[in-house]
């Protein structure tokens, strides 16, 4: 569940301030992951709010032609959704020393604007056994916290994996506001993606004496890393599984991945993967669409961490939002660093 955007970027890496011109595509954290899913053989199906316009139906056809199923999506109508417009970002692709840059458009989308109280989310996860959340659809105002809110609780009810991404955005809300309402979904959730934006206090009785996670660097090592999800699943006993991955950024063009999954009581590092970029949007929604991927199959936990490395690597050197990426023996080779010509 979540918004599906329109994409605008200036082509080579030009800023947007001289573009003559813009490659449009579709992209958004859910969507993304769902793509990534589908193309990857998992029966995915994908809920959100665009106008009954062409751009909504557009969007809907991108998700289609990766194997998404669409039947939960809603084509609004103007008196639904009266701005009647889908939600827009433009893209500033950096290049070296010069980073990425986003600017939104999305207030008062079709998604922003729907009344989800209209819809029977009983129905819409009926049949269902896996539902993925995150951060940035609750960001987007009241309507959409209600809905990521019951959503969860109906999920449970229902007996489904649930798992979330925090996905701080700080142009769409603030630090505290982010955490505040995350941390009210951790209770439903099985499987958590990354550790912030949530509270994780060192005593629920006196918060000035601050959060756990303060005492532990951006990109901390195994032990301090297994120190706050032994934490985490202390509080939190409903969690079954914790992954994140640890982003190092010499230049914009150049980035390396590791990733720490706990999993059956233990935490676990991955090999760390160095590649160049060409696109690094949707990399770390790849990389929760790797994590899913995995536990489906059951794989090893420690294989968990390195194969949703390695699917994050692979959409850093593919244009566009979604890792469409079709091969899992592709994924595999990367996550065993075996960069050989597969022929």
């Amino acid at each position: 569940m979540g918004e599906i955007m329109l994409r605008l970027t200036p082509p080579d890496c030009e800023k947007i301030r001289n573009a003559t011109s813009f490659e449009a595509i579709y992209g958004g954290s859910e969507a993304n992951i769902a793509v990534s899913l589908a193309n990857l053989g998992i029966d995915s199906s994908f809920f959100t709010v665009v106008p009954d316009n062409s751009l909504g139906k557009s969007a809907v056809r991108m998700l289609r032609s990766n194997d998404v199923d669409c039947a939960p999506v809603i084509l609004s109508t103007p008196e639904e959704t009266p701005t009647h417009r889908i939600g827009t970002y433009y893209l500033e692709t950096g290049y070296g020393i010069r980073p990425s840059k986003v600017i939104y458009d999305r207030k008062h989308s079709a998604f922003d604007e729907y009344d989800f109280s209209r819809v029977d989310l009983e129905k819409v996860l009926d049949g269902h056994t896996w539902l993925h959340l995150g951060g940035i659809t609750p960001a987007l105002g009241g309507s959409c916290r209600q809905l990521v809110m019951e959503s969860l609780k109906i999920a449970k009810e229902k007996g489904m994996m649930v798992s979330f991404d925090g996905n701080f955005r700080s142009t769409l809300w603030s630090w505290e506001e982010a955490r505040d309402f995350c941390t009210e979904c951790l209770p439903y959730v099985d499987v958590l993606m990354g550790i912030e934006p949530y509270h994780l206090w060192k005593d629920e009785e006196h918060h000035e004496n601050g959060d756990v996670k303060d005492d532990i660097p951006y990109q901390p090592n195994l032990k301090e890393q297994d120190s706050v999800f032994q934490k985490f699943v202390k509080r939190y006993p409903n969690i079954k599984c914790i992954a994140r991955h640890v982003r190092y950024s010499p230049s914009c063009s150049e980035n390396s991945l590791k990733a720490y999954v706990w999993y059956g009581g233990k935490t676990y590092e991955s090999r760390t993967l160095t590649f160049n970029i060409l696109d690094r949007v949707g990399g770390g929604d790849a990389f929760v669409s790797g994590i899913i991927y995995a536990l489906m199959n059951e794989y090893q936990p420690e294989d968990v961490a390195n194969f949703a490395v390695a699917a994050s690597a692979i959409k850093h050197t593919l244009h566009g939002d979604g890792n469409i990426t079709d091969d899992v023996s592709l994924i595999r080779h990367v996550m065993n660093m075996n960069f050989d010509i597969k022929r």
